[in-house]
């Protein structure tokens, strides 16, 4: 654990990984999540030079929660990890509700980020040409419904879930999670793979829910940036099978983001998309270095 701290008092835990010096990527967890990174993630990186950079968003693991915080906040903890490690630039990558979090860190700090990698990221709530929750499984249409309706409804929902995932084996998350998991995900969570989720929703979870509840109010309201101030190469990736971040939400960024690289996958999933090219995606974000 290495905890920074932060100009408004808070806290941020971070972990560094893969190469010991070399291009920094900062990696934004999923919704929940936390600091711990994935091992193939980290063995990648490592190959192709790269330090990456994880840490738990405010609110989960002991990272200090931010209250009402947006999107686009996460610029200034980006900063932050970026002054503490003495780098000038990164890159940086986001799964599903880290997607926006990335979005946001290369269109804030333009002169800090030289590429963008979203994989199976959440759009716009709002956005036009959008149906934000068609195509979603059960769970998350009950979860976004009761963020619309504010903190406290969400906070209801959520409360029972963290229950299941705090102590959960990689079955136990196959049971909880049943609604979100097409056949191709439930497929890879299993031994390795299904330790990593149950490890990172144990640590993100850990203190309570306060960095789920403040990811999902964030992604309802408006992000506190314009895409289209995005001035970096964007690469997003997202498969058709989808049933946690659906496959319009790739299609929409994809179109929507300025100059963005798309890679829409058929027959990928939420986590299938990501544990089968870990590679491709780092050397192509390695590459604009």
């Amino acid at each position: 654990m290495t905890l920074i701290p932060l100009a408004d008092g808070r806290s941020l835990d971070i972990q560094i990984s893969g190469a010991d010096d070399g291009p920094v990527v900062v990696f934004h967890h999923g919704t929940p999540g936390s600091v711990l990174p994935r091992r193939a993630m980290a063995d990648v990186a490592g190959e192709l030079g790269m330090r990456l950079v994880t840490y738990a968003r405010a609110g989960y693991g002991v990272s200090t929660r931010r209250p009402g915080r947006s999107v686009a906040d996460i610029a200034d903890d980006v900063t932050a990890i970026l002054d503490h490690l003495g780098a000038e630039r990164c890159m940086t990558a986001g799964w599903s509700g880290g997607g926006p979090h990335a979005l946001a860190t290369g269109a804030l700090l333009p002169k800090r980020v030289t590429g963008v990698l979203s994989i199976a990221g959440v759009a716009p709530y709002s956005a036009d040409g959008l149906d934000f929750l068609d195509g979603m499984g059960e769970d998350n249409l009950v979860e976004f419904a009761a963020a619309t309706r504010g903190e406290g409804d969400l906070r209801e929902f959520i409360e029972p879930m963290r229950g299941e995932l705090v102590d959960a084996t990689p079955e136990g998350i196959v049971a909880a999670m049943d609604s979100l998991l097409p056949p191709i995900d439930k497929a890879v969570v299993t031994d390795e793979v299904g330790e990593e989720v149950a490890a990172s929703f144990a640590d993100g979870l850990e203190h309570g829910v306060d960095g789920w509840v403040d990811d999902d109010l964030a992604f309802v309201r408006p992000w506190g940036f314009e895409l289209d101030d995005l001035r970096v190469p964007v690469f997003v990736w997202q498969g058709d099978a989808d049933l946690m971040v659906p496959f319009a939400h790739g299609q929409w960024l994809a179109a929507n983001v300025p100059g963005a690289t798309k890679h829409l996958r058929p027959g990928e999933g939420h986590l299938s998309i990501g544990l089968g090219a870990t590679e491709e995606m780092l050397r192509e974000l390695r590459s604009t270095w």
